[in-house]
This record gives structure tokens, sequence and C-alpha cells, in this order.
């Protein structure tokens, strides 16, 4: 029986919503797998919009159910639609969404605080003993919310291959094991069901990226 997969977006891009080729890469996987999947997504307001020609802010304002959209090619529900009951597992794609849209974490660090529905999903996936696959930044939302947990974002010492060991960092202050790995690996928490990889955390050619992506599917998968 095909396995029911809810992919969580936050967004529309690297800067200010779900980082696409990470969106992308999930839903082939998943895809191959036979998996059947529904997309969600907050109906809310970005915390802001990044031109990602130069990095920098605008005045517009976005709304994240609308950029997922983009995405999920207009088949989006809204998050606080999501019944866990009728899903095996949840996957979450990495980008500074998660840490403006689904959480404050780019704002406040260590100290930020999860989007109340995200943080309700999560838990109740948790409780239900139901796998959540996480790639990229978006581990550090289950880093805030089941503090034993092991995740990985790939490597701890920051060189030009991994600049991005802050989010490490942060992770580690909350009690989570980090576990060191590749970027075409995953790490899994048997005891919590959670599976992760670290996507673009590593300046690594997309195509390894990608597979890496694909263990954590398959993996997500295997525990669902």
């Amino acid at each position: 029986m095909a396995k029911r997969v809810a992919v969580v977006l936050s967004g529309c891009g690297l800067h200010d919503g779900s980082e696409i080729h990470e969106a992308s890469a999930i839903l082939v996987h998943l895809s191959r797998a036979g998996a059947k999947v529904q997309m969600f997504a907050p109906n809310a307001d970005q915390m802001h919009v990044i031109n990602h020609c130069d990095g920098k802010p605008t005045e517009e304002k976005r709304n994240i159910l609308q950029e997922s959209a983009r995405i999920a090619r207009g088949d989006i529900t809204e998050l606080d639609k999501l019944d866990v009951s009728a899903f095996d597992a949840a996957i979450l794609p990495g980008g500074y969404g998660v840490g403006k849209n689904l959480s404050d974490w780019a704002v406040n660090n260590k100290d930020f605080t999860v989007q109340p529905l995200v943080e309700k999903l999560i838990k109740a996936f948790h409780k239900a003993g139901k796998p959540l696959g996480m790639c990229c930044i978006s581990p550090i939302l289950a880093a805030k919310i089941l503090p034993d947990c092991e995740l990985t974002m790939g490597q701890d010492q920051e060189s030009e291959m991994w600049p991005y060991t802050r989010a490490v960092g942060a992770l580690k202050e909350m009690g989570c094991k980090h576990v060191n790995t590749n970027v075409e690996e995953a790490h899994v928490d048997a005891k919590n069901k959670l599976v992760s990889t670290c996507a673009f955390m590593c300046n690594a050619p997309i195509h390894k990226v990608f597979d890496g992506i694909g263990v954590m599917v398959i993996k997500t998968l295997q525990l669902a």
C-alpha cells in the first residue's frame, strides 16, 4: 500500500521560503517510491520578501501559502487542515523560510520559538510514532521541540564546503546530539523516528544534494 506523506512548505525560494531544489528533490524521490503526497503550508504572511537577485529585502508582502502553491503547482492545503491520522510520515524541506516563517530562528537563534501549527504537527507525529524527514536547516525545528534527539546538518567544523556550522552549534546548545555526515548520507534517530540530511548546508554539487535527499526520503518511508 502506498505510503501517505505530508510535505510541509514555508514559501518559495531559498532566502524567504522553501529551498526549491530541496522541495523538488523530495517530491521526485517520493514519486519514485510510489508515495501519495499532499503539500501543506501556513496561511500567513512571510516574515519578509527577499529579492533573490541581490539578497536584499523588498517592501512587498507575500503569503506563505500562496508562495508555496508555486512549488505545489496549485495543489496546496492550509497547514491547520493537516490530520496526522491520515498520513504515515511528514517531510520538511529546508530554506530560510524554516527560520523565518515556520519559526523565528533567523532572528532569535537558539532562543527562538516554533510557529504553533508547526510545533503541533511535530509533536503529533512524534506522539503517534510516525517518522519525520528533515533536510538542510529544518532539523532545527525538531531540536527545539525534541531536545534529546539525534540530528544531522552535515559537519560541525566550518570550512569552505561547510559554511553554515553556526546552526549546528545552536542545535547542540539546545541539547541535541549532532551526528556528522556527508552530503550523500542521512542520519536516522530510530528512537524518535527522525531522519535528517544536510542538503545545501554543504557547498556540494546539486546531484550530490539530490542523492542525499533521496537517502533521507527512503529511510523515512522505511520507518513509516
